[in-house]
């Protein structure tokens, strides 16, 4: 039903109570069906937009100027190429600028096309945003037609439709399918990602949608690193002799995922190896430790959060990226909270009395964002080299 539309509109976001935004087209054509979740990072929206945590959603950018330094072939979070395992869709207030850096090798506009992202421009994130901290994130379509052309009612019944992503069990999909090693440390200026050195750590990371910056800061440390897909059971594991294993990142409920992965984490804390979770593995690792988590109404998502490290009292600002949170309130005897957000003093981060496990909500390896939790991953090596001695 174009005539609903304005003059000159290419694109729509469509929700599921009937909200119609109309903007500019930007990226591929066609729609994509997601939750809709807002991003408060003011850079980095290439990594965002390649970051697997953000599968079956459609992110919009509180930033209002996107696209002004371009893409490169070097910051993809993802280790696959496609959008179906990362970002859906992407909103802007501005139509995305031309690029002006010295690491840019194309246009956020062209590189959305490739990958089959579909983007909506000139819009105001600024309601959305408040909407979405009112009522939650809301099921979307989003739709590019450069003749304008969209039939709303068939978009709507379709967000409608939608079952979202409590009990979704999606790092099936996002993981690898095969073990791999990864040999890149992190980014340094102006020579590029670090070679690794000799390895000092053997550490297998189980992939349930893993970011490759957490990798370049394993390797950073000394790890020698190899990933296995999400259903590698703790047996297989434990036979590669690691001196750690870490619970990586990854989309979905992790309830959903929990339920194949929950008993080979107790095995693995059992066994006594360290172990580290981020993001969906924290959440997963509490749901291993007899705690629950819960759907949360608008999430975290920026590279501006500040959390609290109880053990240290220092506050840190990270990044964060996630929907579904560990309820303190279910942490059982043992397993004590190490972080907590000060922006609504949400759970994130625990530890094991007594065991070399641990865990957090946010993201250490950032990209984007700062890097005040980086020490996380030199304490991780501090686990192994006591385990190690």
């Amino acid at each position: 039903m174009t005539s609903e539309l304005l003059p000159g509109v290419t694109g729509v976001l469509v929700l599921a109570d009937g909200t119609v935004l109309q903007g500019v087209g930007v990226g591929a054509t066609g729609d994509a069906i997601g939750e809709v979740c807002f991003n408060t990072a003011m850079t980095g929206y290439q990594e965002i937009l390649t970051d697997p945590s953000y599968m079956a959603q459609i992110v919009a950018f509180t930033f209002p100027h996107v696209g002004n330094v371009g893409v490169n072939v070097e910051d993809l979070e993802q280790m696959s190429g496609s959008a179906e395992t990362a970002a859906r869709g992407a909103i802007f207030r501005d139509v995305p600028t031309p690029p002006a850096n010295w690491r840019s090798s194309d246009t956020l506009d062209a590189w959305m096309k490739r990958r089959g992202v579909v983007g909506l421009a000139g819009v105001d994130t600024r309601a959305l945003t408040r909407a979405i901290r009112e009522n939650g994130m809301p099921h979307g379509v989003i739709a590019h037609d450069p003749e304008g052309k969209f039939d709303i009612p068939a978009l709507v019944a379709k967000a409608k439709a939608w079952a979202g992503l409590v009990g979704l069990d999606l790092a099936k999909d996002a993981t690898c399918l095969q073990p791999f090693t990864y040999e890149e440390g992190l980014y340094d200026w102006p020579e590029g990602y670090a070679k690794p050195g000799q390895p000092k750590y053997d550490v297998v990371v189980i992939d349930y949608g893993v970011k490759r910056n957490i990798l370049r800061a394993l390797t950073s440390v000394g790890a020698r690193v190899t990933v296995v897909p999400a259903k590698t059971s703790a047996e297989d594991i434990l036979a590669r002799k690691p001196d750690g294993v870490m619970l990586s990142n990854g989309p979905g409920d992790p309830a959903a995922t929990g339920e194949y992965a929950v008993p080979e984490i107790q095995k693995l804390v059992a066994s006594g190896t360290p172990v580290f979770g981020i993001c969906l593995g924290h959440q997963m690792m509490a749901l291993a430790l007899g705690a629950k988590t819960a759907k949360m109404e608008q999430g975290h998502h920026g590279a501006n959060h500040p959390v609290k490290d109880l053990t240290t009292g220092k506050v840190e600002i990270v990044s964060m990226n996630h929907g579904f949170t560990v309820d303190r309130d279910s942490l059982p005897k043992g397993v004590v909270e190490t972080h907590v957000s000060l922006f609504d003093g949400t759970n994130a981060g625990l530890a094991l009395e007594g065991r070399p496990v641990f865990s957090v909500q946010h993201h250490p390896e950032a990209s984007p964002g700062p890097t005040d939790s980086l020490y996380l991953f030199d304490r991780f090596a501090q686990l192994m080299d006591a385990k190690k001695a």
